[in-house]
C-alpha cells in the first residue's frame, strides 16, 4: 500500500519522467499554454507555479536556479522578465487547466494547461 507519493510516476522511469517535466515546462513557458493529458497537466502545473514563485523573487539566485532547470535560455528570459513580473500581484494558482477533448488514436482525455493574467 503506497503512502505519501509526492507525484505520479506518468509509466516512467525517474529520468524519463524528469526529462518529460523540464521539456512540458519549457514548452509551457514558450507558448504560454500547451494541449497535453490530463495527468501530465496536474502534474506539470505544480512544478510551473513552483518555477514562476521562484522567479518572482528577481534576484540573480532564482534566476539561475530557474535556469537550471529549464532548458533554452530565452524561455529562461521571457520568464524573469515578462512573466513573473506581470503575476507578481498573485498569491498562487498560476495555472488553469481546462478539459478539452478526447483525442481520437488512443481515447485519452486532453486537457489545455494556460498562464492566468
Amino acid at each position: 500500500m503506497p503512502h505519501q507519493i509526492a507525484q505520479k510516476r506518468l509509466s516512467r522511469t525517474d529520468g524519463h519522467r524528469k526529462a518529460l517535466l523540464r521539456s512540458l515546462a519549457t514548452s509551457f513557458f514558450k507558448h504560454e499554454k500547451i494541449e497535453t493529458t490530463t495527468s501530465k497537466a496536474k502534474e506539470i502545473s505544480k512544478v510551473v507555479d513552483r518555477l514562476i514563485t521562484t522567479a518572482r523573487r528577481g534576484d540573480l539566485h532564482s534566476r539561475r536556479l530557474v535556469a537550471a532547470y529549464l532548458l533554452e535560455p530565452a524561455v529562461t528570459k521571457k520568464l524573469c522578465d515578462q512573466i513573473a513580473p506581470a503575476l507578481r500581484e498573485r498569491s498562487g494558482g498560476y495555472t488553469r487547466i481546462m478539459k478539452s477533448r478526447v483525442r481520437p488514436g488512443d481515447a485519452a482525455e486532453l486537457s489545455l494547461l494556460e498562464l492566468v493574467r
